[in-house]
């Protein structure tokens, strides 16, 4: 029994409660509802390219990394997380799409949505929604929203994951921006291989459509044949 105890001018003084309410937390107003859909996500990869984006339209969603906006001008989403990248094509104004970014002063300057990354938070966050892990590089950044976006299925086009074959499929990225070294490109795989456990968890299944991919928790298959 919990007793009550008397202040000094008589009155009761109730036990102390324990319970904090917890705050809740809101969705992005960009916040799509994606559920059961297919999602393609094209990234840079010098293996993009060679990939008949065009067949995934009107069958599945599809977001656009950087300059891979270009091989599919229709994406739902374009995503770049380096402000650099978004300063230097003054905010991409040819993309109709929804624009996401990493960046605040981005975000501010060219009426970008907003996610939030964890840097340098390298795990694969389920919650709070339109909040991701590090992993170094926007494809990471992507397959986190993706899974969040209660897809049921992501085919990954351009994560070759390794700079032997180039380093984008458009080439160099334009004076003032950043290209992967060997090192980045290794570094990226680590990470997006490492997230394969939280994403089983999900049930969410992910194909890796760049036949010359170094990823290696993540079965491939052909873009064809899977869209």
């Amino acid at each position: 029994m919990t007793m009550r105890k008397w202040g000094r001018a008589g009155y009761r003084i109730a036990p102390k409660c324990f319970f904090t309410a917890l705050p809740t937390h809101r969705l992005p107003e960009w916040w799509p509802s994606w559920e059961g859909e297919t999602l393609v996500i094209v990234a840079s990869g010098p293996s993009a390219g060679g990939v008949p984006i065009e067949m995934a339209r009107g069958r599945a969603k599809v977001i656009a990394i950087n300059n891979s906006w270009e091989l599919a001008p229709w994406a739902d989403i374009l995503f770049a997380c380096d402000a650099k990248w978004w300063d230097r094509h003054q905010g991409c104004p040819d993309f109709e799409g929804l624009k996401l970014c990493i960046e605040k002063p981005a975000c501010k300057r060219w009426g970008v949505g907003h996610v939030t990354c964890m840097k340098p938070d390298d795990r694969f966050f389920h919650e709070p929604k339109g909040t991701v892990g590090w992993g170094g590089n926007s494809g990471f950044h992507c397959l986190n929203l993706g899974v969040q976006f209660g897809v049921k299925r992501i085919l990954l086009v351009g994560y070759d994951m390794h700079i032997k074959n180039g380093l984008h499929w458009h080439g160099s990225h334009l004076s003032g921006l950043n290209n992967p070294t060997a090192g980045n490109a290794e570094r990226w795989r680590k990470s997006l291989d490492a997230a394969h456990k939280e994403i089983a968890k999900t049930g969410v299944e992910v194909l890796n459509c760049s036949p010359i991919s170094a990823l290696q928790k993540y079965p491939k298959a052909v873009f064809e044949d899977v869209i």
